[in-house]
């Protein structure tokens, strides 16, 4: 059962790793087992995001704002359509839709097997690798700013958030190692990354808000508690780490998700943590 002070440090947790390209889905599940706590569920995890994901609406309202303006006025005036604004819109509607339709078909398998520890630590390392491959990719290359993102590439950028939907594949980690593999630079491929989690973020946030409370799901209480903290601990992170890619290389992320990776199936083979998600009472 999720506590007070369990609400507390896992919504610390959250607020800290969302916008890492470390998973935080991961770190909820991998946290709470080396705490010897239940698994917190899908849908404590997607609730504790609205905070998180409050903190982008915040940190990026200016650019939020002129996007929602520009594609409103794009539906009815032809001359705003070429406006980057109104496109950028567009690029965050169709990258959102490869997450909704497989969250929507795998759901059951989303909350249940994926959840599994040795699959956690396996995507850890495999997608730590990748965001080093694409890192190294990126910097041989001339960094494409975000005012030439296409539908493709949006597309793309889509499909690589929807496999975030396996805890330890990190959700900007995915999109950004994307970003990154096709040519954008860190910042590009990073902001890109926040504003394309919003609606998927939001949406699973707000349908598993009705989970809460109910049969296995964590309490009401504990649960705000988290969202409040992960808010306000994620809007920090998102600052700093804007400010850390713009001179600094994703290297230390990798070393990291590796060694917890290897860490993981360690204890998992050694018969240290149970490999299976428990009851969340």
């Amino acid at each position: 059962m999720i506590d007070w002070l369990h609400g507390a440090v896992l919504g610390l947790v959250q607020g800290l790793t969302e916008f890492l390209p470390v998973s935080s889905s991961a770190h909820l599940r991998v946290f709470s087992a080396l705490a010897g706590w239940d698994d917190p569920g899908a849908a404590f995890t997607a609730v504790t995001q609205l905070g998180t994901e409050s903190a982008v609406l915040i940190y990026f309202r200016r650019d939020i704002a002129a996007i929602i303006k520009a594609w409103t006025l794009s539906l009815f005036r032809a001359e705003w359509r070429r406006d980057q604004n109104a496109k950028l819109g567009w690029y965050v509607i169709v990258g959102t839709l490869p997450i909704g339709i497989i969250g929507k078909l795998f759901q059951d398998t989303i909350e249940t097997t994926l959840r599994d520890l040795r699959l956690i630590g396996t995507t850890l390392i495999v997608f730590g690798l990748i965001l080093a491959v694409a890192d190294r990719s990126r910097a041989v290359r001339n960094a494409r700013p975000i005012s030439s993102l296409t539908f493709p590439h949006a597309l793309m950028y889509g499909a690589a958030q929807s496999l975030a939907l396996i805890p330890g594949v990190s959700r900007s980690g995915g999109t950004i190692s994307a970003g990154l593999f096709l040519g954008y630079s860190r910042e590009a491929a990073a902001r890109y990354s926040f504003l394309l989690a919003i609606p998927a973020v939001l949406a699973s946030g707000t349908l598993e808000l009705f989970k809460i409370g109910e049969g296995p799901a964590p309490a009401w209480g504990p649960t705000v508690l988290a969202t409040v903290i992960a808010f306000a601990v994620g809007y920090a992170a998102i600052a700093w780490f804007l400010k850390y890619i713009s001179h600094n290389s994703f290297m230390p992320f990798v070393i990291y998700r590796v060694l917890l990776g290897i860490t993981i199936i360690a204890l998992v083979t050694a018969g240290t943590l149970a490999p299976d998600a428990g009851a969340v009472h």
